[in-house]
């Protein structure tokens, strides 16, 4: 079946779930470390607390996508019924998350947040490619980058903009301050309105032929199909695997490790270790009320920072977004330039210790976070069967979890060392990794993949 150009509402609406996506993983990658961290979590110990996202995505989104490729409903569709689920999941997920009285809860929930964002996020890449022509994918992806930049932003201000509204940034040791709370309640809400927006407005392609759709899903084995899968992976998906690798070991370790890092480096207000200090000493509990104060406060700060790299990828995309609609990019370039920018953004961190200079490091990171939710897959969708798109994007998202996973049991900790001992290590290595991430887009030769 030949597929028909889609105008801009079309792509906007069937992207636009994508924009409570994108306010779980900001509110996620910008604030769970602060609630480790308020719940008594040491610097050294987070990578190993975030491991459940990694592990959840690995598992889940093969799965999902294979189902995805074999389901049909002439009323829900086929990838709109994982949109639905993953929405309701992370929705209950993300409310109550701030909620947590221990560790142990918090990561629990975070493994449920991030199992339920994965179960709606992979069959959107797979609608792109279900819906759009070729010479469309580097359009749509771009402007689901857009829509996720807009998220980026506003979810990362979001405890701020909470805070301007009178709630407080301030709470008792232990306690998870109420403009978070607030900030993910709002999260929740956005999330699953978002996704109900593109399910009601946007309608999905049937299987080419229904019939031999139907003997395939009775013939099929999920097992066998995902060895045939693994077998049949072209050499442009392992070589955008290799970029992959360092683009998203990159990001991770900004997510888990800003917090502590640039509260630190940059606003010389630590996070206060409860154990430092005898609460039933009124000077000490004192103190440690005031170093938390600052600890809360700098926190905000970073995380609105941080949101500059969802506004910076948004102007990114909105720029491409233009160009694309009318011209085809070289993807290759577009990817190279864009991940060696966010490098220098990561690097400069250590160089340019001061509030306002980590406003510009962050919107150089941004042009790398527009490039690597675009152009890797725009890439990718031109080299698969389209037959098999939910589980090829699905088996994907291994390069994308297998780097978070090797950061989180200790790769983060290990690689940081050859930085120094300083709170700003992570930074450095974030932004080493990225610039050899950007280097390995000359492994990418194919004409079709480049140019699409």
């Amino acid at each position: 079946m030949e597929k028909r150009r889609l105008s801009f509402w079309e792509i906007w609406n069937m992207s636009f779930g994508f924009l409570g996506i994108q306010f779980g993983f900001a509110l996620q990658g910008g604030y769970m470390s602060r609630i480790f961290q308020t719940l008594g979590a040491e610097p050294h110990d987070i990578p190993g607390l975030w491991i459940a996202a990694p592990l959840t995505g690995l598992i889940v989104q093969p799965i999902i996508g294979y189902l995805s490729d074999h389901t049909w409903s002439p009323r829900f569709g086929r990838r709109k019924p994982y949109f639905l689920i993953g929405a309701i999941l992370s929705s209950f997920a993300l409310f109550f998350v701030p909620y947590s009285s221990a560790l142990w809860i918090a990561a629990g929930f975070l493994w449920i947040l991030d199992a339920s964002i994965n179960i709606s996020m992979e069959p959107f890449r797979a609608l792109v490619a279900d819906k759009l022509p070729d010479e469309q994918r580097s359009y749509g992806f771009i402007l689901q980058t857009l829509i996720i930049g807009i998220g980026t932003w506003v979810a990362s201000n979001l405890p701020w903009m909470v805070k301007k509204l009178g709630f407080s940034e301030s709470s008792n040791m232990g306690e998870i301050p109420e403009n978070v709370k607030v900030a993910f309640g709002v999260g929740a809400l956005v999330f699953l309105i978002s996704i109900l927006y593109t399910v009601l407005t946007t309608k999905e392609y049937p299987p080419k032929d229904l019939e031999e759709f139907k003997t395939k899903k009775q013939k099929n084995s999920f097992f066998s199909d995902i060895k045939e899968a693994y077998q049949s992976m072209s050499g442009v998906m392992l070589k955008l695997g290799i970029i992959q690798f360092f683009s998203w070991f990159a990001f991770f370790t900004m997510w888990s490790m800003a917090t502590p890092a640039l509260t630190e480096h940059v606003f010389k207000a630590p996070a206060p270790m409860q154990n430092n200090f005898n609460m039933t000493d009124a000077a000490q509990k004192i103190k440690f009320d005031e170093l938390n104060a600052a600890y809360q406060s700098a926190s905000d700060s970073v995380g609105s920072a941080m949101g500059l790299y969802g506004l910076s990828s948004m102007a990114f995309a909105l720029l491409l977004t233009f160009y694309s609609s009318r011209l085809k990019i070289n993807r290759k370039y577009v990817h190279m330039f864009s991940l060696i920018a966010g490098g220098v953004g990561f690097l400069s961190m250590s160089f340019l210790p001061n509030p306002s200079y980590l406003n510009l490091s962050f919107i150089l990171i941004g042009f790398s976070w527009g490039s690597i939710l675009s152009m890797p897959y725009a890439m990718l969708s031109s080299s698969v069967d389209e037959d098999k798109m939910g589980l090829m994007m699905g088996l994907f998202n291994m390069f994308i979890v297998i780097p978070q996973i090797i950061a989180a049991l200790g790769g983060v900790n290990l690689f940081s060392k050859i930085f120094g001992d300083g709170a700003i290590a992570p930074m450095l290595l974030a932004g080493s990794s990225l610039v050899i991430g950007g280097l390995c887009n000359f492994l990418i030769t194919d004409p079709k993949v480049i140019k699409g």
